[in-house]
């Protein structure tokens, strides 16, 4: 490994990266991480007297809320993405690399890529989170993330060619279990992923492929607990369930996954049920990285911190959004004692934007502030022309929910064009209740493989 000493080496290395040498006389703010959190701390410190470098090991910040939308072949994966240099390049003091961060060595104060140690003397870390299999990892073998793009594509070309497959397919139950999809998790992604993916069964698949019997197609959403949509209200989580059950998805609730295997879900209560997909948008934790600082992490791999974002033995150091962990004083719950704020993007965003101006006030030798939190409310879609909605003591079902989502993610995406190419395919979508990009093309399956020839028998249905 290539290990550059603070003093050495700064302004060659970065030449190689095609990032701007960082001044001695200014202070040195690496921001690891382009999603909510990050970019909103590059908000706060462009064109201020800091060098700024932020790392991802992508060229692109994600708006992750639409990121199911490309797996359901509703949005392109470029629509819901943006390169991150078009977004800093308006910002003199600020530059960007792309590479993989694999380590954070908090005494020397640099931060290790697989090819060179960057120094700083300031670090926000807001590298997000990780899929939490809860100790069961086999689970991450078995079933499909959404996490990024490459996920999103992979579980869209998997579920449009196992529908290829069966068709083809003479046997009844892997056929059925070709065109079995099951979510396990029933937080926002999870009710999202499935009242999608049984409009995409029911609106568009079902005329794509006459010679199926699209009754054998299932979605299923498998939840552990009492209630879909714990954060919200207990009549906007009713008004969820009975929308998807109406919709045609199998609600289970009380379900608890004990592990998957050869396109087989087992339950924890003795059951099981064949699926050729399997989602998992059961929990989160936060990102590896977090283990590589050598402090004890708390709930969840998630950094501690102060009210004021940085860590208590490396004040200098900062961790804003799904990372971090910071307690909500507002919330309570019985028996469990204090809860941290939520794994979501408002969160980082404020967060973000704090962090970066608590780096300036150490520039500046100001009073610290501490975290508030600025609560604009939850929202879920579920399906055409229905969601749930609430905000400010308002809560909205239906149809008007269903706008106010619309125009809050339209609002919020970056980039113009980006806005409009999603108001257009939702426009579109909305009308002819079709979806144009069911290609199965990049990302694929990695067993899919012809049928044998006793198994080609193109079946007929009756109608």
């Amino acid at each position: 490994m290539n290990v550059i000493k603070p003093d050495e080496g700064i302004s060659q290395e970065y030449r190689r990266y095609g990032a701007r040498p960082w001044p001695s006389a200014r202070p040195r703010v690496v921001i690891i991480g382009a999603g909510f959190g990050g970019l909103s701390s590059v908000r706060a410190l462009g064109d201020k007297d800091v060098d700024v470098l932020v790392i991802d090991r992508n060229n692109y910040h994600g708006f992750w809320p639409l990121l199911y939308q490309v797996a359901t072949a509703g949005l392109e994966p470029e629509s819901v993405a943006y390169p991150v240099r078009a977004i800093i390049r308006r910002y003199s003091n600020v530059s960007f690399m792309m590479a993989e961060v694999v380590r954070i060595d908090p005494v020397a104060k640099l931060v290790y890529t697989s090819t060179t140690a960057l120094p700083y003397d300031y670090l926000i870390i807001a590298a997000g989170s990780a899929n939490n299999y809860f100790g069961n990892d086999t689970l991450s073998e078995h079933t499909f993330g959404l996490k990024d793009v490459e996920d999103a594509e992979l579980l869209r070309n998997t579920v449009l060619a196992n529908f290829e497959y069966a068709v083809s397919e003479a046997d009844p139950a892997i056929r059925q279990r070709l065109m079995t999809l099951i979510v396990v998790g029933g937080g926002p992604t999870g009710v999202e992923l499935a009242g999608a993916f049984v409009e995409l069964v029911n609106h568009v698949l079902v005329h794509d492929y006459p010679m199926l019997d699209i009754r054998e197609a299932r979605v299923v959403l498998v939840e552990a607990g009492a209630t879909l949509l714990s954060s919200f209200s207990p009549d906007l989580q009713a008004n969820a369930l009975a929308r998807l059950r109406k919709m045609g998805v199998e609600v289970r609730l009380h379900t608890a996954v004990a592990g998957v295997e050869q396109d087989r879900v087992s339950f924890a209560d003795g059951s099981s049920l064949d699926a050729a997909v399997v989602v998992w948008a059961a929990g989160v934790k936060g990102a590896p990285l977090a283990e590589t600082l050598g402090i004890q992490l708390a709930r969840g791999g998630r950094i501690s911190v102060r009210s004021t974002l940085n860590l208590v033995d490396y004040p200098e150091i900062f961790a804003v959004g799904d990372i971090a962990y910071l307690e909500d004083p507002r919330v309570r719950r019985q028996g469990r004692g204090p809860t941290p704020f939520a794994m979501v993007a408002p969160v980082a965003v404020q967060m973000g934007a704090l962090a970066a101006r608590n780096i300036l006030a150490y520039r500046y030798r100001r009073e610290l502030r501490s975290f508030s939190y600025f609560d604009k409310g939850n929202m879920a879609t579920i399906g055409r022309r229905s969601a749930v909605l609430e905000a400010f003591g308002i809560r909205l079902v239906g149809y008007l929910a269903w706008v106010g989502w619309l125009v809050v993610h339209l609002m919020f995406l970056v980039g113009f064009r980006n806005r409009v190419v999603v108001f257009l395919n939702w426009a579109y979508s909305y009308i002819t209740y079709d979806r144009g990009l069911r290609l199965i093309t990049g990302y694929k399956p990695e067993e899919l493989k012809p049928p044998t020839p006793k198994r080609v028998h193109l079946h007929s249905v009756k109608k």
